[in-house]
Order: C-alpha cells, then sequence, then structure tokens
C-alpha cells in the first residue's frame, strides 16, 4: 500500500491534491491510503514516526505553524527512504531547497499548472516506489541494507509467521507479513502463492508442468498452488 501524508494549511488545496491522488491511483490500479493535514502538529508527528511503508509525503513549504522544510528535516532524522514533495506558493523558493539535504524528489507551485504539475510528480514517486534499489530490516538483532535485486524470493515460515527472505547466499529472517513485504518490496515482486513473492527480474523458467520456478543461478522453488498451471505464464 502506498501511504500519502499531504499537510497544506489551505483546506482548498489539500482538497485539490486528495483528488489528484485518487485519480492517479485509480488509473494505476494501485492501493493507497490518503492521511491529510492542516498543520504540522502532534498527529503529523506521530504519523513521521509510524513505521509505515510506502510513504510519499506531499509538503506545504509554509505553514502558520511550521516550516515545511524544518518538518522535511525531522522526516530525515527519521526515515530516508520515503519520497518528499513540496508545494510552494512562493516558486522562487525552489532553488533555495537545492541547498538543504533532503533528498527530495520536487517542488511544485501551486498556482502554476498545479494538476499537471503535482500528478508527473506522484507518478514519478509511484515509479520510484516501483524501482526501489534496496530495503532496510533487522534481523535477530542486526540491520541489514540489502540490494532488492539480491533477493530470489520471500517465503512465509508457517511456525513462528516470520518472513524468510532468501538470496544468491543467505537469507534472512524478517518479523513482517507476506502483504508487510509486498508494500516493501514493490512491484517488482509478484505472488506466485499467497505465502510466496518471487522477484520477476530473476526469474529464469517456469515449468507449468510441474508448476516450479528456476531462477537466474539455478535455484528453483515449486508453486505450492497448481492455479498457473493453467495459464500460459505468470503475468506482471
Amino acid at each position: 500500500m502506498i501511504n500519502f501524508i499531504v499537510c497544506d494549511d489551505n483546506e482548498v488545496i489539500r482538497k485539490q491534491v486528495e483528488d489528484l491522488i485518487i485519480k492517479v491511483m485509480m488509473k494505476n490500479n494501485l492501493s493507497y491510503k490518503v492521511h491529510l493535514y492542516s498543520d504540522y502538529n502532534k498527529s503529523f508527528i506521530k504519523m513521521i514516526n509510524q513505521n509505515l511503508s510506502n510513504k510519499i509525503y506531499i509538503l506545504d513549504i509554509e505553514t502558520p505553524s511550521e516550516s515545511g522544510i524544518n518538518m522535511a528535516r525531522k522526516i530525515r532524522e527519521k526515515d530516508i527512504d520515503s519520497i518528499i514533495i513540496f508545494l510552494t506558493s512562493h516558486y522562487e523558493l525552489g532553488p533555495a531547497l537545492l541547498d538543504e539535504e533532503l533528498m527530495f524528489l520536487t517542488f511544485v507551485s501551486k498556482f502554476n499548472n498545479q494538476e499537471k504539475r503535482i500528478s508527473s510528480a506522484i507518478n514519478k514517486a509511484l515509479k520510484m516506489i516501483g524501482h526501489k534499489q534496496a530495503i532496510r530490516f533487522e534481523d535477530r538483532g542486526t540491520l541489514y541494507t540489502l540490494p532488492v535485486n539480491d533477493i530470489l524470493y520471500v517465503t512465509r515460515d508457517s511456525v513462528d509467521r516470520k518472513c524468510i527472505v532468501k538470496t544468491d547466499y543467505t537469507e534472512f529472517r524478517i518479523i513482517k507479513t507476506i502483504n508487510e513485504m509486498e508494500d516493501l518490496l514493490g512491484s517488482s515482486f509478484i505472488h506466485t502463492h499467497r505465502s510466496c513473492l518471487a522477484n520477476k527480474n530473476r526469474i529464469r523458467l517456469i515449468n507449468k508442468k510441474d508448476g516450479s520456478i528456476t531462477f537466474d543461478n539455478g535455484d528453483q522453488i515449486r508453486l505450492l498452488s497448481n492455479m498457473y498451471k493453467e495459464e500460459e505464464d505468470l503475468r506482471w
């Protein structure tokens, strides 16, 4: 699921941004949730601290209570993976943001071709999420950064309910559900059945006769479901 966190003190702007998000997400047929805020209050800070995957922040640079730039700094103290898009009624402030180490995606004028620019920024953010380069997670007390393309597949252990992440060289055990892993990994991974995600960029062969998948390193898994044997291929 994609989580959009929108903050703008102008109710009309908030509604316009929400409508654009809905339009883009329906067109892309993706699951999402929109979190709307009128200022950078305690509820907004609480949202920053929530462990949600695939956050896209759309932030007003200037509100009566707080600067969006200062809030972006607070976001980056806790989260380097989320995407930040700035909204501003002062487009001339944009170049100054380049001096900030905020790793933001873009800034959009509220009044200059707003609909097209915001839609474009959202679509760009979705592509970035879909082509995620690495994930960060904890396994037995150690924090890892793992390139997504090192992952072959993810399965769920039915005993301890952890997810087993299989790579070329080892495996990790992560306290997450399959659905949470799907959100974390992005569109490069497909369900082979309800308890397994496979990296479609690493699949070399799909054997419909025995329901198996062979990866480019020679590893093989079986599909626990027979549903794909009747299909021409796994569709993505």
